[in-house]
């Protein structure tokens, strides 16, 4: 049985903004994380995979926050929500990557859970000078 849209909205912006769903389920009170992390992959991290799996490893690479609010991910809408503003990573300064996959997940650096991961619509080399970015808009998490 397939989830509702609107439960879909609701539960994106449970986990992106930090929206408490009505009478189910609030943001955690004691401490709620207020960010989640963008990482950047190459090669899938997979369905059961943490976000060091097949983690970029250029020099300078570091996960990126993204903020738990509006400023972080637009209100959801179709079951989908998308980054409001500009995700840029650190400047690669060595070494090298080919990114294929992109990640959103819940910790700022080890292990982690890995909420949702997808491919890129085209591989992307990174070198020194390359500073990834998505656009405003550009990163689509969709629920189903």
């Amino acid at each position: 049985m397939p989830k509702s849209t609107t439960f879909c909205n609701s539960f994106l912006d449970l986990i992106l903004r930090g929206t408490a769903i009505a009478d189910l389920a609030e943001n955690d009170t004691s401490s709620p994380a207020a960010s989640v992390y963008l990482s950047l992959h190459t090669a899938t991290p997979g369905v059961g995979g943490l976000q060091t799996t097949n983690e970029a490893t250029y020099t300078g690479y570091d996960r990126l926050a993204v903020n738990r609010t509006g400023t972080g991910w637009d209100a959801a809408s179709g079951g989908a929500s998308v980054n409001s503003a500009l995700a840029q990573f650190a400047e690669c300064t060595a070494l090298s990557d080919t990114i294929t996959h992109v990640a959103v997940g819940r910790d700022s650096s080890g292990a982690g859970l890995v909420l949702w991961a997808g491919a890129l619509s085209a591989n992307r080399s990174i070198s020194a000078g390359i500073q990834p970015q998505f656009a405003d808009s550009a990163l689509t998490i969709t629920e189903a």
